[in-house]
C-alpha cells in the first residue's frame, strides 16, 4: 500500500524547519472539528491515519503561511479533502476554508478531480497512481497567499487567494455566498470524512515567513 517509511523526519528535514504532525502510532495533535477530541472512527493503522466516518480531523495547531507534505491512499470510489486555514463556524469546515481535493479519480481541468481546489481550479495534468496506492501531496500556501498543489513531484495547480481571478472563479463557485470562505489568514488543517475510507501517513509541515 505505502511507498516508503514516512512518519519521521531526517536529519535535513528538522534543520529545514520541518515538523511531524502524525508520529504513526496516536492521534496526539489532533481533534475532531468542533469538538474537543479526535473521533473515534479516526484509528490509527499500519503508521496511518484511517477514517470512515468520523466526522473531518483537524490539528490542534494553526497555521497560516507552509508547506505542508502528506501521503495518502484510498480506494475505487474514495472521496476526501484536505481542507487549510479552516476557522470552527456553525457550519462545515469548508465554507471557510479552502479544500483540495482527495479522490479516487483525476482529470485535467476539472475542478472537482484529485488535486483540484475543489470548485473552483482543476490540475493541470494526471499524475494519479492506481487507485489503491500510494500518492504524495504537497500543499504550498506562500506569503502573498499564492497556493500550489503537488502531486507525486509534479505541480498540477496554483493560484493566488483574493486575486482578480480567485474572486471571480469563488463567485461563480458553490461558495459565493459563504462571505468568510478563503478569508482565514491563520486556521486549522483538516482531513475531511466524507464517509469513504482514506489513509493518511507522513504528515509533516513547514512553516514560511514573509521576508
Amino acid at each position: 500500500m505505502w511507498a516508503e517509511e514516512a512518519n519521521s523526519l531526517s536529519d535535513a528535514e528538522q534543520k529545514a524547519g520541518w515538523k511531524l504532525l502524525f508520529d504513526g502510532e496516536s492521534k496526539d495533535g489532533w481533534r475532531g472539528y468542533r469538538k474537543p477530541e479526535a473521533p473515534e472512527k479516526w484509528v490509527v493503522e499500519d503508521g496511518a491515519l484511517k477514517g470512515r466516518g468520523g466526522g473531518d480531523l483537524m490539528t490542534e495547531g494553526k497555521y497560516d503561511y507552509f508547506e505542508l507534505a502528506l501521503q495518502f491512499n484510498l480506494p475505487k470510489g474514495g472521496n476526501s479533502g484536505v481542507i487549510y486555514r479552516v476557522a470552527e463556524t456553525n457550519g462545515p469546515s469548508y465554507v471557510t476554508g479552502p479544500e483540495v481535493q482527495v479522490l479516487s479519480n483525476m482529470k485535467v481541468g476539472n475542478k472537482n478531480s484529485c488535486g483540484s481546489c475543489y470548485d473552483l481550479d482543476g490540475p493541470t495534468k494526471d499524475v494519479l497512481k492506481p487507485n489503491g496506492e500510494c500518492n504524495e501531496l504537497r500543499i504550498v500556501v506562500k506569503p502573498g497567499h499564492e497556493v500550489e498543489h503537488w502531486m507525486n513531484g509534479e505541480k498540477i495547480c496554483e493560484y493566488t487567494i483574493g486575486s482578480d481571478d480567485w474572486n471571480e472563479r469563488v463567485a461563480k463557485s458553490k461558495w459565493a455566498k459563504q462571505k468568510q470562505f478563503g478569508t482565514i489568514t491563520e486556521g486549522h488543517i483538516c482531513l475531511q470524512d466524507h464517509g469513504n475510507e482514506v489513509w493518511y501517513r507522513g504528515l509533516k509541515i513547514r512553516e514560511l515567513k514573509a521576508e
